[in-house]
């Protein structure tokens, strides 16, 4: 068998963010600041440093923000570099030394399912990451590098998972499945629940933000039939495709914010400021001058 690499990752961001409406009635949610470098950037940070050479963005109306950042702004440059601000210049150019990054358009929202496979043209017959840029990961080995690993042991589709007690299981797709004999943050998955009744949980075991999927998948999305509000699933393609190939969840090391949910948001802010050492002390301190 071939050993394949994970060389490209995708990123769907054609959703209107109304959760975060005013603010994203002009601009995608997915270049919410969080403290000074937009969501995607985390994401596409993470997927470099897992040795992803390619970065595909699943676009929609009013998106352009995402491809004017990841470009170079001649004229800022030229500013920046008139007022000796090396610094500053160094930071905005490296925004297009990245990785490679392309883009392709979701004309209608159908779906995270839909949205994966508008970007089958330009994966190719490889696997491939899917990161959902709310979903940040902080971790000192990054959450994706992780899952490239898992998945140069296994060459099998890996599903980002971690454990959610109580009735907040409900929020998520849910694993039916059981701890890998030899690796136990490996789970092999036997069945999948969207968004299960808390009694009803097959486990505690969420899937999260993160994917590595076997090009299969698009196959399956191309054949599975559309759900609720004519939607394609992403959920619906990776059970059918438990047919015919191994999935595994797996349990990475590091903390997840939620940052498309406001209150998440805001912690993840405050925790991200709180690390930098040009922010953290004089933040802290302010903190505990406060009376809330």
């Amino acid at each position: 068998m071939t050993r394949m690499k994970v060389r490209k990752a995708v990123f769907p961001a054609a959703g209107m963010g109304t959760r975060f409406l005013p603010a994203t009635k002009a601009m995608p949610k997915e270049m919410l600041p969080l403290v000074d470098k937009p969501l995607i950037q985390y994401g596409v940070e993470e997927a470099v440093a897992a040795g992803c050479e390619e970065i595909i963005i699943i676009t929609g109306r009013g998106k352009t923000t995402m491809e004017d950042h990841f470009d170079r702004s001649w004229e800022l440059e030229a500013v920046l570099e008139k007022r000796n601000k090396l610094a500053l210049l160094e930071i905005a150019r490296s925004m297009s030394k990245l990785a490679k990054i392309v883009y392709t358009r979701q004309a209608e929202a159908l779906g995270l399912g839909h949205a994966v496979l508008m970007a089958k043209e330009l994966v190719g017959d490889e696997p491939f990451a899917v990161i959902l840029a709310d979903d940040v990961v902080d971790s000192k080995q990054g959450c994706m590098k992780q899952m490239v690993e898992a998945y140069n042991d296994t060459q099998s589709s890996i599903l980002g998972s971690e454990v959610v007690e109580g009735p907040a299981i409900s929020n998520y797709g849910c694993l039916d499945c059981t701890p890998d004999a030899n690796d136990p943050r490996l789970l092999l998955v036997r069945d999948m629940v969207e968004k299960p009744k808390f009694e009803d949980a097959p486990s505690q075991n969420a899937i999260i933000g993160r994917y590595i999927l076997t090009p299969r998948i698009f196959e399956m999305l191309e054949t599975i039939k559309p759900g609720a509000g004519g939607e394609l699933q992403l959920t619906d393609g990776i059970k059918a495709l438990l047919q015919y190939e191994k999935v595994y969840g797996f349990s990475y090391e590091g903390k997840r914010h939620d940052a498309g949910d406001k209150l998440g948001f805001l912690k993840a802010t405050v925790e991200f400021a709180l690390q930098r050492d040009d922010l953290g002390p004089t933040f802290r301190a302010w903190l505990k001058a406060q009376n809330f």
